[in-house]
Parts: structure tokens; sequence; C-alpha cells
């Protein structure tokens, strides 16, 4: 995972060089340090946040994967989905789709694409909108309106955790410094103690600093960009096949409408445009009972 990964080098870099001084790795373990940092983080992240934020923070962290799901291979496959569907609709009309929508599972065409159908997500939108298509009760407008608002909601929603997570971050090195400030303050409150000893005390209550500012730049702050990059990738997803259905809403025929949920792609993950005309004439020529990817 590049979480592991970036965690891993994050710690070698840090304690590898603080070796290459002769530094010692017994001074860095403070307990003491890292009950008040940790402790004042966690009571900070409760106090700021409802219990829906928390819920959805603790949901979200362990489901966290390293690589990135919404590749150029689904958008692939997105694509195809979305020309079948379409085609279909523009040949038997849009009433031919109602029996795949209403359950894809039995769907020879949603079939052919089962990881598409385990994002339940991306389903849900996908086959909503496909059925007020079919309902012929709204114009391109409305639908265009309705879809802005859905993935406005979802963004809103999918960033409670990030925000939260961010504010912990944030938060770390200030807690850093009143770990060190307390630090401080025991060792020149203590009496009777000599410039000798003194010292030891000093260096102990700077790694408050140190393990506050580490914590935050180089543990939880990147965790909560990882996590708004995810939601980034799942939004071009649903924006994608907005913009599919939309171009489908006002006439033009399925090529081209997916060539318009195409374009929208990040320049990482989009195909170019012979790959998918390549793509969709190799899935048209296709029997609708093959499966695929």
């Amino acid at each position: 995972m590049l979480i592991l990964f970036g965690y891993v080098a994050v710690i070698a870099s840090v304690i590898g060089g603080y070796m290459m001084v002769g530094g010692h790795l017994a001074v860095l373990f403070q307990p003491a340090e890292i009950v008040i940092i940790c402790g004042a983080a966690v009571g900070a992240f409760i106090a700021s946040n409802n219990g829906t934020a928390i819920k959805a923070t603790l949901k979200v962290v362990p489901k966290l994967k390293g690589s990135v799901k919404y590749n150029k291979e689904l958008f692939m496959e997105l694509m195809a989905l979305l020309y079948l569907l379409l085609a279909k609709g523009r040949q038997e009309g849009m009433m031919a789709l109602e029996r795949d929508v209403e359950d894809p599972a039995e769907s020879p065409l949603f079939t052919r694409y089962p990881k598409l159908m385990a994002d339940p997500l991306l389903m849900e939108f996908l086959t909503d909108y496909l059925r007020l298509m079919i309902s012929g009760n709204m114009d391109a407008f409305e639908i265009e309106s309705l879809m802005d608002h859905e993935i406005e909601t979802f963004q809103h929603e999918a960033e409670i955790p990030v925000n939260a997570i961010s504010g912990v971050g944030d938060g770390l090195p200030a807690f850093g410094i009143v770990a060190a400030v307390m630090g401080v303050v025991h060792a020149l409150g203590a009496e009777g103690l000599t410039p000798e000893e003194v010292g030891p005390l000093i260096a102990a209550a700077l790694v408050g600093t140190f393990l506050g500012i580490l914590l935050a730049y180089g543990f939880v702050t990147p965790l909560a960009t990882h996590i708004r990059h995810q939601i980034s990738e799942v939004e071009k997803m649903l924006q994608c096949i907005k913009v599919t259905l939309l171009a489908n809403l006002n006439g033009y025929a399925p090529p081209i409408a997916v060539e318009f949920g195409r374009k929208v792609l990040y320049s990482s993950e989009r195909p170019s445009f012979s790959e998918l005309e390549e793509h969709v004439r190799s899935v048209r020529s296709q029997p609708s009972g093959n499966s695929q990817g």
C-alpha cells in the first residue's frame, strides 16, 4: 500500500538522519509526551465533531486503499457500459432498459461489468437517473440540476472525515508545544538539580515539539489528503455518467455521448479517442452474455 510505504519512508528518513548525526533513539521514547499529545488530539477530535462526523471518520479510515481504485481500465468499462445502455435505448426505446435498470444483477448488460456492479454508489447513481430518463417526465435541464445537487451532497458528506482528520493534523503541532512547555516547566521547577541533570529533562521536553510536528505532517495530514484524492476520483466517475447521460438526452448518438464523458476525465486516466473507439467497437461485437473485467 502506498500509505504504508509513505509512512515507512517518513520514519526511515527522520530516524535515519537522526542516527547519522549520532543521535540516541532512547531519548526519543517519551511515553509522557505521547500521552499528552495523542490524548489531547483525541479529546479535541471528539469535542470538535458530532456523532455523525466521528462515525464517518472511524468508518472511512479502515477502508483506505493505497492503490487507485478508479483507474483507466474502470473508466473504459464505465463508458462501454454507458454506450451499451444508450445504444439499446436508442434502438429499442428507453422503456427497453426498464428491466435492466430495475434488476441489474439479472441484466446481461450490467453483469458484463462486475467491477462496476461492486460499487453501490456508482450503480445507484447510474440506475436512478436512467429511471428518470425512462419515465420521460423530466427534461435535460431538470435532470442536470438534480445531478449537480446530488454530487454536491456526496462531496459534502465525503469531506466530513477529511475535515475532521485535517483538524487533528492542524492541532498536533500545538499539542506538541504544550507537551514541550510542560516538560520545560517540570525541568526548571525541580529543586536541587545540577545543570547536568536539567539538560536531559529539557531534551526530553523538546521531544514533544518534535513528535507533534512529525505526527501532523508525516502521518495525519497526508492521510486526509489521501482521502480527498479518493473523493475526487469518485466525483469524476459521477461526472462522467452525468455528462454522458445529458449528452444523450440532448439528442447526441451514443458514440458521441460517450465521447462527451471521456472529455471530463483526468488526463492520467482518460483514454485516447482511438482507444475508446476500439474498446467500444470490441464491446459492440461481443454477445451480451459474455462477461469481462
